[in-house]
């Protein structure tokens, strides 16, 4: 193989992201500690868009048209239930609870943030089967703006 063809081959891997590097962590109630969900297998960040419907009896083709609308972000994330590890039982209080949490998440293999906001927990299943481990999901629901802390990492250019 070529140094050409390798170095561009090997470039494009080094862009990549492995799932496995990113983790959604928590900080607790009092803001001192932040805590990497334990037994995490699974993250998934959704962002969403809402559109709104400009059409009117004058317009053009047929075609409807739209105006972009309010954002919104959440959170899903499955593992491995660790029953005595302090995030699972910072997720127990947020249940019970109403109070937000702020959230980041990380890339440990680089040591990046990547994202963070607040959220609300809108759902913390347990799942037991008599055959597989014990597992959870959790859902958190955005509140306000969910910022790329990699965006925010990045000096402004002078």
């Amino acid at each position: 193989m070529s140094t050409e063809l390798h170095t561009e081959l090997t470039g494009k891997l080094q862009k990549a992201i492995a799932g496995k590097d990113i983790l959604l962590s928590l900080w607790d109630t009092t803001g001192s500690t932040l805590l990497a969900v334990a037994g995490q297998q699974g993250l998934t960040i959704n962002r969403d868009k809402d559109t709104i419907e400009v059409t009117s009896k004058d317009t053009e083709g047929g075609w409807k048209e739209f105006l972009g609308g309010l954002k919104e972000w959440s959170i899903d994330n499955d593992g491995v239930y660790v029953r005595e590890h302090e995030s699972h039982k910072l997720l127990k209080t947020l249940y019970e609870g109403d109070d937000p949490v702020l959230i980041k998440v990380t890339n440990q293999k680089t040591k990046t943030d990547m994202f963070g906001g607040l959220a609300i927990l809108t759902s913390y299943p347990i799942e037991a089967p008599y055959d597989d481990a014990v597992t959870y999901t959790i859902a958190l629901q955005g509140t306000g703006a969910f910022v790329d802390l990699e965006d925010e990492a990045t000096p402004p250019a002078v």
